[in-house]
């Protein structure tokens, strides 16, 4: 643990991280990059930059002595908590918890599906929230990021369905669709991604999934999508260089 007088004093760097696709790593390269410079735009006296962990070496490359870490990811899982200090071991850096940890985040979900059903005309209590997320083989956190996420937007929406479903555990996206399909009465139903970037899951996983289910609902963007998320980063990135709690590789 650092204290916040060893940060650094002259203007401070931050990178805004995401795993990004190894598979095609330009786009989510470009669509970080677009976010970072909407972060900028809100912190002046900042320099705030982006690297994809797919994008070869990119992450070293534009890392500093005393920079802020920024995981846009949605849980402190593998990549967090292994890959990224593995990567910038020998760096002196401070590394954030990750985009999808941050306790405004809910709210900014439940106004997000208010609006959405509003839009529709319906009646968000009586709309069926299916929250799609990734899972993880590799251990518990992912998955426990999702059901804490799940447990917070209930607590916000009392009376209103909303249950989760994995591309990589159990239970399934399509799992949780088939119920929701097979439930009656037939209600409205919503997919919500927890992802912080739209790639080849949500993309490709997600529509199946739910096309295998028959789901009639419709799909939203994903969370780090939501237009309040600049503001969201802005805000936690001036916390922590005001105060206590970063944590050092």
């Amino acid at each position: 643990m650092t204290s916040p007088h060893a940060l650094p004093t002259h203007r401070p760097t931050a990178i805004i991280t995401a795993h990004g696709q190894p598979s095609d790593p330009a786009p989510q390269e470009r669509a970080l990059a677009e976010l970072a410079h909407a972060v900028a735009s809100l912190m002046p006296e900042w320099d705030i930059r982006s690297a994809t962990l797919a994008m070869s070496d990119r992450l070293e490359q534009v890392t500093p002595e005393g920079a802020l870490i920024y995981p846009f990811f949605m849980a402190n899982g593998w990549f967090t908590s292994s890959v990224l200090p593995r990567r910038l071991q020998g760096h002196n850096i401070h590394l954030l918890p990750p985009f999808g940890l941050d306790p405004s985040l809910p709210d900014l979900a439940c106004d997000a599906l208010a609006l959405a059903c509003a839009a529709r005309g319906w009646s968000l209590s009586q709309t069926r929230i299916l929250l799609a997320a990734h899972g993880s083989a590799r251990g518990p956190k992912a998955a426990e990021a999702a059901e804490t996420f799940a447990a917070a937007m209930r607590d916000r929406l009392p009376g209103t369905t909303l249950a989760t479903g994995y591309v990589e555990e159990a239970p399934r996206i399509a799992e949780t669709a088939r119920v929701f399909e097979d439930t009656t009465p037939a209600q409205p139903s919503l997919c919500l991604p927890f992802f912080a970037q739209a790639g080849e899951h949500v993309r490709d996983d997600i529509p199946d999934a739910l096309a295998d289910a028959g789901f009639g609902g419709d799909t939203l963007p994903v969370l780090g999508a939501l237009p309040q998320v600049p503001q969201l980063i802005a805000k936690a990135l001036n916390t922590a260089l005001s105060g206590p709690g970063i944590m050092r590789t």
